[in-house]
């Protein structure tokens, strides 16, 4: 997740939709004000090398803890000071920010077919060895937690000004170079952020209809908002 202060935008971080690799390309444009996430060791380094630039200010400012804020994270036990982290809901960074910043900072994120998403992370967590086919390792459980909706949502519904396509990350830059007034054209690092071999089977191959319909049901909110289909 990024704040940029420089730039005036945000950018929400979802899952399994290149956004680490997207974060790299952003963070050559931030400035020292700019508020970073940590990412992954090996992809902090590599971020150091294209961007110059880390992980900063992801703790949030004293001034801005209320006292209901503080009680509330101390009944629960969870440690303080609060701090941004890389998957942080919409929902919570508006919480968190001034109204001002959320209100006039361009907010975007990434999204990618379900259809695709769920095949590549077949494959990412050796789904193909531990479960030999893609409908046990759907029924095995956990992968609501990759539906990214609630994550570019507040109250609900959807929540920033633009979801960019993981399909189409090519106009993503275009738009974004354009929209920041960019000096210099956003591009994609050639580094790969959690790269894995290439998968041998695609969609079509692979996904019986029984995976399909599961699928269908767990992405139901991003296949309505986004129509991607089969």
């Amino acid at each position: 997740m990024i704040i940029s202060h420089k730039h005036k935008f945000i950018f929400v971080k979802t899952k399994k939709t290149a956004g680490t690799s997207f974060e790299i390309a952003l963070s050559k444009i931030c400035g020292p004000d700019d508020i970073l996430t940590p990412i992954d060791h090996r992809d902090e380094v590599a971020r150091m090398a294209y961007a110059g630039i880390s992980a900063q200010n992801y703790f949030l400012p004293w001034k801005q803890y209320t006292w209901n804020k503080m009680f509330d994270y101390l009944a629960k036990k969870k440690r303080l000071p609060l701090r941004f982290y890389p998957h942080i809901s919409c929902q919570k960074i508006r919480d968190w920010v001034e109204p001002e910043i959320w209100e006039s900072y361009y907010k975007f994120t990434i999204e990618r077919n379900p259809f695709d998403k769920i095949v590549s992370l077949y494959y990412w967590r050796n789904g193909d060895k531990k479960f030999g086919n893609i409908y046990d390792f759907i029924k095995g459980g956990g992968l609501s937690d990759f539906s990214s909706y609630d994550i570019y949502a507040a109250d609900g519904l959807p929540a920033v000004d633009k979801i960019y396509r993981y399909e189409d990350l090519g106009f993503a830059c275009e738009d974004l170079t354009r929209r920041l007034q960019l000096e210099e054209p956003l591009r994609m690092p050639s580094y790969r952020a959690k790269f894995s071999e290439r998968r041998e089977k695609g969609c079509q191959e692979l996904l019986d209809e029984r995976s399909i319909e599961l699928i269908r049901m767990i992405f139901a909110r991003e296949f309505q908002l986004l129509g991607y289909e089969f």
